[in-house]
């Protein structure tokens, strides 16, 4: 019997991945309040019906979307404010982690940018419930750096979330550089790291300035 309830649950579990990977690929090409429960279903090929298995509206879906495509996020975030190295080290690292993070998972990152600001409601309020988690686990890691002595809390929070939105920033700027004739790709990513660094050292500079 437990096998059986076992075989069912893993078939349950790869309906909904279905899912989920179909909204996805639908997604590229529009936005989230305008896709339809059928047409996802028709992508997965399964009824209908089926969807309310899973989710209980395209909604719900999105914030499933949101969770699997910044969860993944939090150890990324972590190391880029590691205390390792010196400021340019850690410039040049945090650039090429989310370079390979937009090149590995291109379709999350347009999903979250687009949505970000988009028209469904609770998928907006994940995403912001996120990024607020990011910024707090970015503040825990700042706080332990020298530099940040005598910086109250607050002030550590608007600093984490400065770079948790530059890092955003820059992650849907690579996306762009995706995009377009391939022969000119490097020359745009080149172009989007020099952006980055130059804005990630502005950063680095008015924080170690600021208590002045």
């Amino acid at each position: 019997m437990s096998h059986t309830l076992g075989i069912r649950q893993a078939q349950k579990q790869k309906t909904r991945q279905a899912l989920l990977d179909a909204a996805l690929g639908l997604l590229e090409e529009q936005s989230l309040s305008s896709l339809g429960l059928r047409e996802v279903t028709r992508a997965v090929g399964v009824a209908p019906t089926a969807f309310y298995r899973h989710f209980r509206s395209t909604a719900d879906l999105g914030v499933a979307l949101v969770e699997e495509a910044l969860g993944s996020l939090h150890p990324m975030i972590r190391t880029t404010v590691s205390t390792t190295g010196d400021h340019e080290e850690r410039v040049t690292r945090t650039i090429d982690l989310i370079a390979r993070h937009v090149d590995g998972y291109p379709a999350h990152v347009r999903f979250i940018a687009r949505e970000r600001h988009g028209g469904v409601q609770p998928v907006r309020e994940a995403i912001r419930d996120q990024l607020s988690r990011f910024a707090r686990e970015v503040r825990d890691e700042l706080a332990k750096d020298p530099v940040s002595r005598g910086w109250s809390g607050d002030d550590l929070l608007m600093l984490a979330h400065l770079y948790v939105d530059q890092m955003l920033s820059t992650a849907s700027l690579f996306l762009e550089a995706l995009e377009g004739p391939e022969e000119e790709r490097e020359e745009r990513r080149r172009r989007v790291a020099q952006v980055a660094a130059r804005q990630m050292r502005l950063i680095g500079l008015g924080r170690r300035h600021w208590l002045d």
